[in-house]
């Protein structure tokens, strides 16, 4: 239930980020915002697949569609605002084992579903920006807030220099994995390909593709995964089986068929990877060997400008002209991006994105292409070193699996 008690339950948590971690990020954070004169930062999620900023100050992700707020102020402990009960708040003073670094939680019982409740949240939150008399307040990921909470927290501090945006100062933080946390991303890799085995031994002729997923998404459960999708379909040899949702997933395998599975789940701790493969229950074509030939081929192509110090806009003009030289469409999408709390974060291997590489960045590195007899995927992650990115995290086979 929302609002419940987990204040002195630590040993509930599973898998926990250390306090020492957690004071490394609030130092790192802190330093920057003293450089930018910002006095507390503000950000909001309501969910754990893209809100990683209020898992990456607190260990608590926000989840199901419940807003979890946070005020991180240039020093002090923090406040929270979730939803429960009106009027009710709790005090821990910084020193909760589960709340660490959280001065107080108030509640608000508000929904993203219902409208006249859009106001609580920013009211809580307002209240406690005056109270901690805050002059310049950074928002962190404001495109991402409800609508209402932001324009609440932009109605009560009129001015062009009160909010500022601080996203950007906390991506470039959140960007570079620690050793801990680089630790925690590799144990997912690991947990993905426990999962794509548990996969390849019970597929078979007869199998909706939402019980595959399902099988899957079991097997990521009990060995430790907090959330996350797994996206697949099947199709007869010689027609495309692109990446579809659970809705979409109602097809039963035949003898013949092939299958495209991504999954796409965190570990324990809440770090996201992503392993995608193609599984046949037969034997492949030519054509869908040679695809996979080509995106693998696409894949090591990009590695190899992966250098810390590249722009991310010199590596996908890059591999947009191996794929054009191949007579392969270029990329449109995204094909290559960072992963951390978010199943995608920033850096992302696009034209539009001004970062660079830099050691300790993790990456997931996707390549594909669509023709309607054929998709072709290849999906797995890469820490960067110094001279580039090591070795795959991912230990399946890099093949097209026939069964």
């Amino acid at each position: 239930m929302p609002g419940h008690n987990l204040a002195g339950n630590a040993e509930r948590i599973a898998t926990r980020i250390s306090t020492q971690e957690l004071q490394r990020r609030w130092s790192a954070v802190r330093a920057a915002m003293a450089d930018r004169g910002i006095e507390a930062l503000v950000m909001q999620s309501a969910n754990d697949w893209l809100g990683g900023a209020v898992k990456y100050f607190t260990d608590l992700p926000a989840h199901n569609g419940y807003p979890r707020s946070v005020i991180f102020p240039l020093a002090g402990p923090m406040t929270v605002v979730e939803v429960g009960p009106f009027d009710a708040t709790r005090q821990f003073g910084g020193a909760d084992p589960v709340h660490r670094g959280v001065g107080d939680i108030r509640y608000s019982p508000s929904f993203l579903s219902i409208a006249y409740t859009h106001r609580y949240d920013s009211e809580a939150i307002c209240d406690s920006l005056r109270k901690g008399g805050y002059r310049t307040i950074g928002l962190v990921g404001a495109g991402g807030m409800a609508h209402g909470f932001v324009a609440g927290l932009q109605a009560a501090f009129p001015g062009a220099e009160t909010i500022v945006d601080a996203t950007d100062l906390v991506d470039s933080i959140k960007a570079i994995k620690s050793e801990e946390e680089a630790g925690l991303i590799r144990a997912a890799a690991r947990l993905q390909d426990d999962v794509f085995a548990a996969v390849l031994a019970a597929i078979r002729p007869g199998m909706r593709d939402i019980d595959v997923t399902a099988l899957a998404w079991r097997e990521g459960q009990i060995r430790g995964s907090e959330q996350g999708i797994f996206l697949g379909a099947s199709a007869p040899m010689g027609s495309a089986s692109p990446f579809l949702g659970r809705h979409m997933q109602g097809r039963t395998l035949a003898a013949g068929d092939h299958l495209s599975l991504l999954i796409e789940i965190n570990g324990p701790g809440g770090f996201y990877t992503e392993l995608a493969r193609t599984l046949v229950l037969g034997r492949a074509s030519q054509e869908l060997l040679d695809g996979f030939s080509a995106v693998r081929e696409a894949q090591d192509a990009t590695l190899r400008h992966m250098k810390p110090g590249a722009l991310c806009r010199d590596v996908a003009a890059a591999h947009d002209a191996f794929m054009i030289g191949r007579g392969l469409p270029p990329e449109l999408r995204l094909y290559s991006h960072g992963q951390g709390y978010d199943m995608v974060e920033r850096p992302l291997i696009r034209r539009d994105e001004p970062m660079a590489l830099r050691e300790g960045m993790c990456l997931a590195v996707h390549p594909g292409y669509e023709t309607e007899s054929l998709f072709a995927i290849v999906c797995d992650n890469y820490m960067i070193g110094p001279d580039g990115p090591g070795s795959c995290l991912h230990k399946t086979q890099k093949k097209v699996f026939e069964i």
